[in-house]
């Protein structure tokens, strides 16, 4: 009988330590993905000098604000003079509101993974150099009402799928290459596309 009962009481903290797993998991899968993007960037102000690797999770790190939940929301990065790359890890901060990495020196592409973002509402890139296409991922965004990415190098078509996002209230993409068609917003959105000589209206 006594026996029995060790087993059982084994298989109980057995169970609580799994069940415990999943939180961990995710919060070290939102600080791995932050710090990968940090590894890809450039940061003369040293305004990334908090962000840890070896913590438990990123809520503690400047810039970075999480919820009641451990899980990370915001991510607020404008004016830190920073340069690098986006990666595609920022994707997997499955619970994220705002991005805000304007008026920086970013360049390179925009992740398509960034379209995984269920529940982002800001989507603030304006201001940096980023080059390439906009990800027709983002369209899968249905959330968001800020998109701004004026003032960059982006090239190609607006993407359709854009126009499908029924919470959207601002999408400025102003001042870059883009090509083609403007695509129709609904009249509720507010939208700027000057500055893009080749966009036809």
């Amino acid at each position: 009988m006594a026996q029995q009962m060790s087993l059982l009481c084994t298989r109980i903290l057995i169970l609580i330590w799994l069940l415990a797993i999943p939180f961990d998991a995710l919060a070290n899968l939102e600080g791995d993905a932050l710090y990968a993007f940090r590894q890809h960037l450039n940061d003369p102000e040293e305004v990334l000098a908090s962000w840890d690797n070896s913590l438990v999770n990123p809520c503690t790190w400047f810039h970075v604000t999480c919820n009641g939940d451990n899980n990370v929301i915001r991510v607020d990065l404008g004016n830190s003079s920073l340069s690098g790359s986006l990666v595609p890890e920022l994707g997997n901060l499955a619970s994220l509101e705002y991005l805000e990495l304007f008026n920086n020196h970013i360049s390179g592409s925009i992740p398509p993974e960034l379209g995984n973002l269920a529940n982002l509402a800001s989507l603030d890139l304006y201001q940096n150099a980023l080059t390439g296409t906009i990800p027709v991922t983002l369209g899968r965004l249905k959330n968001l009402k800020y998109l701004r990415m004026d003032h960059n190098i982006l090239t190609g078509a607006i993407p359709t799928e854009l126009t499908y996002i029924g919470s959207l209230l601002v999408v400025k993409l102003s001042y870059n290459n883009l090509t083609g068609v403007i695509p129709r917003f609904a009249s509720s959105v507010s939208t700027f596309f000057q500055g893009n000589p080749y966009l036809i209206h």
